[in-house]
């Protein structure tokens, strides 16, 4: 059986540009020619600046902006039409933890009935098997089970991330799809998150995508790295191949903003 979880081949999105009339439409490419995997076990961190096709990119991947051309396969099967048959089959591949956990909570919704939510939605196990996941789910977070009845508003910043990432796990996703989701954080908990994030993948053999303005954090998490500018990306490979030896100007650019790695004898 294959590892490839999810794959996109050659995908386009093109948008109405704001300048398009009636009689001169004008158009621009978000992805331009997108190619990528995403394998059990693995980590893919998407690197790139505001604009770069990133979270557009993100929104393929999860079924959230369907490509103007080109193909996504899940599971070695091509998705044409995202259906509600297959939008309850995928979300039972791939989970998402969005960049904030204040708006993608439901504010009154506790924390056990967010947890227990998906698992009613796709009609996961009796209910003492969803009680005894719901306490299982918040353990490998690392919250206490007293926060199951508290609301969103309740928890601190982190605490929230936590939950939507226990959220995410559910239903025993085989890839989580992370887009910025330490961004709406104090930097004090970043850490926290990042380091969960990466036993929650080992713990779990999660194949994960991983997007992000932030190059070192991107390389703190990735087993591989794809480099978008401009809809494309523009350099892929191993994280270590890439951070030691980039190959594309955009790249170096960006590791230029980012001396600690470049230098690691300045890291004090």
């Amino acid at each position: 059986m294959s590892d490839v979880v999810i794959e996109l081949r050659d995908v386009h999105v093109r948008y109405k540009a704001r300048t398009s009339t009636l009689f001169h439409r004008r158009y621009f490419d978000a992805l331009d020619g997108v190619s990528l995997q995403v394998r059990r076990g693995r980590t893919l961190g998407i690197v790139g600046e505001s604009g770069s096709g990133k979270s557009t990119t993100a929104k393929v991947l999860v079924g959230l902006e369907k490509p103007t051309s080109g193909q996504v396969v899940f599971a070695g099967d091509e998705v044409r039409s995202f259906t509600r048959s297959v939008r309850r089959r995928i979300g039972r591949i791939l989970s998402v933890v969005f960049q904030d956990p204040a708006t993608a909570l439901n504010a009154r919704m506790t924390v056990h009935d967010t947890l227990l939510d998906p698992m009613q939605v796709h009609r996961i196990g009796s209910h003492a098997q969803r009680e005894a996941k719901i306490r299982e789910l918040i353990g490998l977070v690392g919250l206490p089970s007293s926060v199951l009845d508290a609301l969103p508003g309740q928890l601190s910043g982190g605490q929230r991330q936590r939950v939507a990432i226990a959220r995410a796990l559910a239903l025993d996703p085989e890839v989580i799809v992370a887009d910025e989701p330490t961004s709406a954080l104090d930097v004090s908990v970043r850490a926290q998150i990042l380091n969960l994030l990466t036993d929650l993948k080992n713990e779990l053999g999660l194949g994960m995508v991983f997007i992000s303005h932030d190059i070192q954090t991107v390389r703190y998490l990735s087993d591989e790295i794809a480099v978008m500018n401009a809809g494309r990306i523009v350099e892929r490979g191993e994280a270590a191949a890439v951070f030691d030896n980039p190959t594309d100007e955009y790249t170096r650019s960006l590791l230029g903003a980012a001396p600690s790695l470049l230098h690691p004898h300045l890291v004090a």
